[in-house]
């Protein structure tokens, strides 16, 4: 079978990655297959039918398949290791989607490569699942990321940790794999024709635009700023965090990528942390727009030879992008708390207005999501003040900003109407609270997949309220509360 697979990235040169054979498993189960992505790729569901679990297990690879495992570097909580690589993904190629964009399928979990180091090469369903499942709630959210095909249960084994787990393959798409960690394999080897030709393919494939200019390296570097920008806020104002912000997991193409130990805010605290290997909080909520700064300044490192020849002015160049991260990144950040508490237009003391909210919603430890969608609820219709106060362990804390946000809106040009609907489109009803998937992870691991399955389809409608499934836009009871979460490798 042939699925009309390109393979620009394996046309370059061979020490770009490592070609390599996917390893069987003994019996390969379809658990999940996306037909709305696969139609976006333009794959027949129909065809795939017969032998979906043989070709997304690896077992019968497409026959213009050319599986290859990428190689890459990366800071990992701020150590750089400089040869890490798909230790158990395996590319097959690119397919070009209806929109004519092309994009990767990779199998995670496909068996050992060059670079597994001591790792089995193997994956096991609950990751997998819960990769699946977070993708495409983030997807349905409108936040850009890779996405998820198909799982299959392998049918064998996989160890960790002294437990023996249900083994299982993901098939990820994604714009590319390219990281800021492979600028940084070459770099590390002092190989700037490989860099130049790396920076030559990303152009080609994500920023077209960047040939014209004068410096292309610096255009790069700039729109790579820019889509973390857009990235990072747009994971701040639903809550989440990503919890391994490691540079080999920032991509190039601006998604989120690598869904380990992440998770969402249930309670407000910017210092949330949810990672079991994240002692430190390297990685935590409010720390997210610093760490993507700090891996774009390793990102730049790699390119200055490209952006000047005079060492001081490429490192002032970059430093001016970079520098201008944190005010774009809290530009966009007020922008979008602006539109969850209802205003359209800007004022001076909207800043003031977002920090004060946010200060009572951790003093009162108000769930996140939840708070920002009974404001909905009030500016539609003042009765429901008394849900909103519910969250908060002291209501009268409330008084004084409820007083003022109200004059606030008295002031906004936008119509009553249009605030309330744009409001619920600026936060979400139901997102994957870290109970619900770990109760459907856990079901999921014992052979029943239909938590799962419920979880999924309410989490492909996050905006929309909808009175049978209530309960899932509830925060955990305190018997309930996941307070950690883990890698899955």
């Amino acid at each position: 079978m042939r699925l009309g697979f390109r393979h620009t990235y394996s046309a370059l040169p061979s020490r770009f990655y490592a070609r390599v054979t996917p390893t069987a498993v003994p019996d390969p189960r379809l658990v999940i297959f996306n037909t709305g992505l696969a139609a976006d790729l333009g794959l027949d569901p129909k065809i795939l039918d017969p032998e979906a679990a043989a070709i997304f297990s690896g077992n019968r690879p497409p026959d213009d398949a050319d599986p290859i495992a990428m190689a890459y570097a990366g800071h990992q909580f701020g150590v750089f290791v400089p040869s890490l690589g798909d230790g158990r993904a395996i590319l097959f190629g690119e397919l070009q989607g209806r929109d004519g964009n092309l994009r990767d399928m990779q199998l995670k979990g496909a068996g050992r490569t060059p670079f597994s180091r001591n790792g089995d090469g193997r994956a096991v369903v609950g990751p997998m699942l819960r990769e699946y499942l977070i993708s495409e709630a983030m997807h349905a959210l409108g936040v850009p990321t890779t996405r998820s095909l198909a799982v299959v249960s392998t049918g064998e084994n996989v160890f960790r940790d002294g437990r023996a787990l249900p083994g299982a393959v993901l098939t990820r798409v994604a714009a590319s794999h390219v990281r800021v960690g492979t600028f940084q394999y070459f770099a590390a080897r002092g190989d700037q024709d490989a860099v130049r030709e790396l920076l030559d393919y990303v152009i080609a494939r994500h920023y077209p635009s960047a040939r014209e200019a004068d410096v292309p390296a610096l255009a790069v570097l700039k729109a790579v700023t820019q889509r973390q920008v857009d990235l990072i806020t747009d994971w701040m104002l639903i809550g989440f965090i990503h919890g391994v912000m490691n540079t080999d997991n920032m991509a190039i193409s601006g998604e989120t990528i690598d869904y380990g130990p992440c998770a969402f805010m249930d309670s407000y605290d910017p210092k949330t942390v949810f990672s079991s290997i994240d002692h430190n909080g390297r990685y935590a909520y409010a720390n997210q727009p610093v760490i993507a700064q700090w891996n774009l300044a390793r990102f730049a490192e790699t390119l200055l030879f490209l952006i000047d020849s005079a060492p001081e002015k490429a490192v002032r160049l970059a430093t001016e992008v970079l520098e201008s991260f944190i005010p774009q990144f809290e530009a966009r950040f007020l922008a979008g708390m602006r539109r969850k508490i209802g205003l359209s237009s800007a004022n001076d003391g909207d800043a003031d207005l977002v920090r004060r909210l946010l200060t009572l919603m951790r003093h009162s430890q108000a769930d996140f999501t939840l708070t920002f969608r009974r404001l909905a609820l009030v500016a539609a219709n003042p009765v429901a003040e008394s849900q909103l106060r519910e969250l908060f362990e002291q209501s009268s804390e409330l008084d004084g900003w409820l007083r003022d946000w109200r004059e606030r809106l008295a002031s906004d040009p936008q119509a009553a109407a249009e605030r309330i609907a744009s409001m619920r489109a600026a936060s979400p009803a139901f997102i994957p609270r870290n109970h619900r998937v770990q109760a459907a992870l856990d079901a999921a691991e014992n052979g029943d997949y239909g938590l799962f399955r419920k979880l999924l389809g309410i989490l492909q409608r996050p905006y929309d309220d909808r009175a049978e499934v209530s309960e899932y836009s509830q925060p955990p009871q305190s018997s309930e509360r996941v307070v950690q979460t883990f890698c899955g490798t």
